[in-house]
């Protein structure tokens, strides 16, 4: 029993029911023109439909009163876009009118009879012009019977307002085309998200890999001189992460703010001269117009770059690494190579070579890492075009 009533202790019942009476409403003053002719309302609503902006005002009525504090209740706002929409417009109206007359009458109607049963029974009949007063022999009958209209006017009001809310979703629903932006808008929020998980580990672990075998360095070496040069190795590394942290917490921060301002293999130097200040040593050849890479080869090419020196300081620590960076026939191509040794991961391993692998995969490259006659090589190529 407490479930059957329980409906009548939520508030969207009550916010269908008004969304049923408000076309009643807009109906009533035609009915004080004109009541000869009931049928015009209806025949009016399909030139209203047809304007682009009736379908988000019928969008909100639909949201704030079928589905109030729905987060997602699959009804649009936008405005008409095309014909199939304004059309699917044009059947919710007529539909809504069809609802609202129903709710009109039975609201009006069910209840009266209820009282005029009751009158009957106590010998005071009223409103004998109701439709649906029923006559029995015995007027003790109609006292009997009277809860039954109460009963059907609380189904009716439940199942007008139930139907209500699903024509809704299927006719203000959003169209192909905009579920379509939707998908499209919420695979590019998935894929800046992980632009910015890949940002944050190779911008951040290379800083902290740095920061980590210089102090160990340090501690080891004993020496006062070194152990000066180290910590301001480490503070100029821990500046550069800053920095980077700053960038990509500007991208959260503004949706649209420049790429231009992340890092490019032009600034490949202060990777670089970190790398040697924590012991490794490093040889660099370049080959090739670097600063005429496009902007978005170069930054990436910059992040490979990172992740490639940072896996050297973690896994092989200061050791000899050749860098070869080379622009050539439409194509930029990084070589890092460095002595191989005994607990490198294994080429499929680690998150930093997948995000080199997929870095390399997104502009229609490729990168390959894993050991080559001795060494540990990461090799990719990105196609300039």
């Amino acid at each position: 029993m407490g479930r059957l009533l329980r409906p009548l202790l939520r508030g969207t019942t009550y916010t269908r029911l008004l969304h049923l009476w408000v076309p009643v409403f807009l109906v009533s003053v035609w009915l004080f023109i004109d009541m000869s002719r009931p049928w015009v309302p209806a025949l009016l609503a399909i030139p209203v439909a047809m304007i682009p902006a009736v379908r988000t005002g019928e969008g909100v009525q639909a949201q704030l009163l079928l589905m109030p504090g729905e987060p997602d209740s699959g009804i649009s706002t936008a405005p008409s876009a095309t014909w199939r929409d304004r059309w699917r417009t044009v059947l919710w109206l007529e539909l809504r009118l069809v609802l609202g007359a129903a709710a009109a009458f039975a609201t009006v109607w069910l209840p009266l009879t209820s009282v005029n049963m009751v009158a009957t029974a106590l010998g005071h009949p009223q409103y004998d012009d109701n439709p649906l007063l029923w006559t029995f022999a015995h007027p003790w009958v109609h006292g009997l019977l009277a809860p039954v209209p109460v009963v059907v006017l609380y189904v009716t009001v439940l199942g007008l307002g139930h139907v209500a809310t699903v024509a809704a979703r299927r006719l203000l629903g959003p169209s192909a085309a905009e579920r379509l932006a939707t998908l499209e808008e919420r695979t590019e929020q998935l894929l800046e998200r992980t632009r910015i998980a890949r940002e944050l580990h190779d911008s951040i672990g290379h800083a902290l890999t740095v920061a980590v075998v210089q102090a160990g360095a340090a501690r080891a070496a004993g020496d006062p001189a070194f152990t000066e040069r180290a910590l301001g190795a480490i503070e100029e590394t821990g500046r550069a992460a800053l920095e980077d942290l700053e960038r990509v917490l500007g991208v959260l921060r503004e949706a649209e703010r420049p790429a231009s301002s992340r890092p490019t293999l032009v600034d490949a130097e202060r990777l670089l001269e970190s790398a040697r200040a924590s012991g490794a040593t490093v040889d660099v050849e370049v080959t090739g117009p670097v600063d005429a890479v496009p902007g978005p080869v170069s930054r990436e090419g910059y992040r490979i770059l990172q992740e490639s020196l940072t896996n050297v300081l973690r896994h092989a620590g200061a050791v000899a690494v050749r860098v070869r960076i080379e622009v050539a026939d439409g194509t930029l191509a990084l070589d890092v190579r460095n002595p191989l040794p005994g607990a490198m991961p294994d080429p499929g391993q680690g998150s930093g070579l997948r995000g080199i692998r997929e870095r390399a995969a997104l502009l229609g490259g490729r990168a390959r890492t894993g050991p080559a006659g001795g060494d540990w090589r990461v090799r990719a190529e990105l196609p300039l075009g």
